[in-house]
């Protein structure tokens, strides 16, 4: 357990495992740097921390391909990855700046549920 509840990444990671105990893994990150801010994982394969630097990755790479086709004024919400056993969501805090790494199993968690999770516990990465 990589997280303290008494910072607000502390907080989310706890928040967010008291609405999804069964989740895989969930991390909360520094959007320019990679840097978990705070993270967990009930499944010893899956290292949140090095998730999350890769991650940051596709969030950036995702910008840049946003800029070279224009999209001003569009942000962001969230990415989708869906992978043969897991989901993976990536939740961008409103500027940007944070977001919330999530795994799941696929056959155990709501789609829907997961989103509105992260997106209720988003907003306090502001």
């Amino acid at each position: 357990m990589a997280y303290s509840v008494s910072n607000p990444a502390g907080k989310v990671v706890q928040d967010v495992i008291n609405d999804l105990p069964s989740l895989v893994a969930v991390a909360v990150v520094d959007a320019n740097s990679g840097m978990s801010l705070a993270s967990h994982s009930n499944s010893p394969s899956l290292n949140p921390d090095t998730a999350a630097a890769y991650n940051t990755e596709v969030v950036k790479q995702k910008q840049k391909a946003m800029a070279a086709l224009k999209l001003t004024g569009e942000t962001i919400q969230d990415i989708l990855i869906t992978l043969s056993n897991q989901i993976h969501l990536l939740k961008l805090n409103d500027n940007g700046t944070k977001f919330i790494y999530l795994a799941v199993n696929s056959r155990d968690t709501n789609l829907a549920i997961a989103r509105e999770v992260l997106r209720t516990h988003a907003s306090q990465l502001n």
